[in-house]
């Protein structure tokens, strides 16, 4: 069948009718491997990267023919989980599977770590492959993460024109602004600095864990009032910004937490690779929000 037929016949179906019809097709054609279809990735995104990126294979056999791709976040073992209870044996990451940036696992390994144990035992048991994608969807024009963040907040008209970090939203309160990212973005335990009832239209938004230098420069644009942020050390941005509210140079910070503040962003890429990869079902499998708020 060509692939325009199996896209018309799947358009609009459930994820889990989408993937029966995918292997009654895939009985009848090969499917890609886990390396080809990382092939077709990278030439899509037409970014070259160097060889010290995290772009790489986390787990598993390249080699093996995929059945599904689960696009999440971050791929916990519950992630992991739902991905292989659906028949979805690709997992495209953004976050690292293993714990640090870069997926060192001999010290895990020397310590014989029981949670890292568990979460190889499930991969090796489901045959899974993880694949992460973080450094090229942020080095896309535009950055791809950044365009899914801004698309769930509905927030493109606002994007000041000289800096895209910088948006120039109705008036409203750092509380209301608080609680109106956190419905939009899924954030279970946002929290703030400064007053909640400071009135505030020039926003700053950085992603994920930009660094003190990322987040600082977005702070010292000239009339910033608030900056929404994903997370940072205590002691650099979140001291910075409180000395910064207190000299009445700003009036808030809304920090959001790692998981909300880019999740949609990989929502973006589940609907980018759907635009080229029909031979295999795809689906966004969301990480939950890790924090909740303590009851009262």
């Amino acid at each position: 069948m060509a692939v325009s037929a199996l896209h018309f016949l799947t358009f609009g179906l459930s994820a889990a009718l989408q993937l029966a019809a995918f292997h009654a097709i895939g009985a009848q054609q090969p499917r890609p491997t886990a390396a080809e279809v990382v092939a077709r990735i990278s030439e899509q995104s037409g970014v070259g990267l160097p060889e010290s990126t995290v772009d790489t294979f986390k787990a598993g056999n390249p080699d093996t023919r995929v059945t599904g791709i689960a696009v999440t976040m971050m791929a916990t073992l519950d992630v992991l989980q739902r991905a292989a209870a659906k028949g979805h044996n690709l997992i495209i990451t953004h976050e690292p599977t293993f714990y640090g940036h870069r997926d060192a696992i001999d010290l895990l390994e020397k310590e014989s770590d029981a949670v890292y144990a568990a979460k190889q035992a499930f991969i090796k048991e489901h045959q899974l492959i993880i694949w992460r994608f973080h450094d090229t969807p942020h080095s896309m024009k535009p950055d791809m993460i950044r365009t899914g963040m801004i698309r769930a907040l509905g927030w493109e008209q606002y994007q000041n024109a000289n800096s895209p970090d910088v948006f120039d939203v109705a008036p409203t309160t750092v509380d209301a602004l608080a609680k109106s990212v956190s419905r939009k973005l899924g954030a279970n335990a946002v929290r703030t600095v400064g007053d909640p009832k400071a009135r505030v239209s020039r926003v700053g938004l950085t992603l994920g864990f930009p660094g003190f230098g990322r987040n600082r420069s977005v702070l010292q644009t000239p009339g910033i009032e608030a900056l929404i942020m994903g997370e940072d050390h205590e002691w650099e941005t979140i001291e910075y910004a409180a000395d910064a509210i207190t000299a009445k140079r700003m009036k808030g910070v809304i920090v959001l937490g790692h998981v909300p503040s880019e999740q949609a962003g990989m929502e973006e890429v589940a609907r980018w690779l759907g635009t080229f990869i029909k031979d295999v079902p795809i689906e966004m499998v969301r990480t939950a929000d890790p924090f909740k708020l303590l009851s009262r």
